[in-house]
């Protein structure tokens, strides 16, 4: 969001129903093809606050969510991720000074809280896994942090903390590692930048690139296509997909086509909040918040173009984040303003979205994230 916005401004109620197998899962979906999902959402401000660290099964068929449980005690934890080999979930804890938050999930319906470390920034809105470390983005001292990772998953020490600087007050929103694993991408909201940048054996970042979006266009997150050799750039301050060439041998982006996440609706107040690609790298989706649609795009020439091809209402108000189920036949929106998650039907063959199929409510919504 902008700088004079209050990113702390919005909305959602949390339940648990129904009957539960001593799993924590549902007894109704017994037998049936279960996912276990993670829901985050923000107790730290409101009104209505949120329940924090949710636990939810999906249904693939249904595509019904179910909340079945949670973790006590979880502030604001806003994005998560995973460990190579899916046995620890780690989550930011998005204040100041920020956290990262480590979990045993090896029973996957009662995660357990293993440790959490201070990042050496604040608001940390955005982690991830790189080899022996754990990255995070820092929106609120706008900064990226590496932290190491200890041999049974806790977070271990900071090794490096490196501030950005723009025009504007910085505000690091996403980082994450590049397809072929040798780079760290950091994307800074406040900088108009994407910063490049490589990662030494002490843990240490170095500057490969920094590439300078237009003055404005806030680019949020990116997601690279599944080829590696492209990446869309999401604009939350200009409705926007920037798309880049990346070149994995000098760790470089090159600027191309930008196409709006609107088509030709104008409503008075938008701002994109999440961009993902299909599995297959055929369609590219970004979420409206104000409009409150998930926009669909067609992938042409490889990953080199964008087509837009509709806007879908997501069910809720204010879509801050979105995943695909992994079959690929269900999204699930979080819909902050209105604290919902809504499951909407996808068409993995075409890519279409058809209008929301059902919700849970959880209130300031954040974040749904499937195990």
């Amino acid at each position: 969001m902008t700088d004079g916005l209050n990113r702390r401004a919005f909305l959602g109620a949390a339940g648990v129903g129904g009957l539960m197998l001593a799993t924590g899962v549902p007894a109704s979906a017994h037998g049936r093809n279960v996912s276990t999902v993670y829901i985050g959402s923000f107790t730290s401000w409101g009104p209505p606050v949120g329940p924090g660290f949710s636990v939810g099964t999906v249904d693939s068929v249904s595509g019904k969510l179910t909340l079945t449980g949670g973790v006590p005690g979880i502030v604001d934890p806003s994005w998560f991720t995973y460990s190579r080999d899916g046995r620890v979930l780690y989550s930011t804890i998005e204040s100041d000074p920020g956290k990262i938050t480590a979990y045993t999930i090896v029973d996957a319906q009662r995660p357990k809280v293993l440790n959490s470390v201070n990042v050496g920034g604040a608001h940390p809105t955005h982690i991830s896994i790189h080899g022996k470390y754990i990255l995070a983005a820092n929106y609120g001292s706008g900064s990226v942090s590496v932290l190491s990772l200890q041999a049974d998953g806790r977070v271990g020490a900071v090794t490096d903390v490196v501030k950005h600087t723009g025009e504007r007050a910085p505000h690091a929103h996403q980082v994450v590692t590049d397809p072929s694993g040798r780079w760290i991408v950091a994307v800074d909201l406040g900088a108009d930048s994407v910063y490049v940048y490589s990662l030494d054996n002490a843990g240490k970042l170095k500057l490969n690139q920094q590439l300078k979006l237009p003055a404005g266009l806030g680019p949020r997150h990116l997601a690279f296509h599944p080829n590696g050799r492209y990446a869309y750039i999401l604009g939350e301050l200009r409705s926007e997909v920037t798309v880049a060439a990346w070149d994995a041998a000098t760790g470089k982006f090159t600027p191309g086509q930008v196409i709006s996440t609107l088509g030709d609706a104008k409503p008075p107040e938008n701002y994109p909040g999440e961009i993902e690609v299909s599995p297959d790298g055929r369609f590219v989706y970004a979420s409206n918040r104000g409009h409150d649609t998930l926009a669909t795009f067609v992938v042409g020439e490889q990953g080199k173009s964008l087509a837009f091809a509709s806007t879908t209402p997501t069910g809720g108000v204010w879509p801050r984040h979105f995943t695909l189920h992994p079959a690929g036949n269900w999204v699930y929106v979080s819909n902050q303003r209105s604290g919902t998650v809504n499951w909407l039907p996808r068409d993995p063959g075409t890519g279409k979205l058809g209008t929301s199929a059902g919700s849970v409510q959880v209130n300031n919504v954040g974040i749904v994230s499937f195990k």
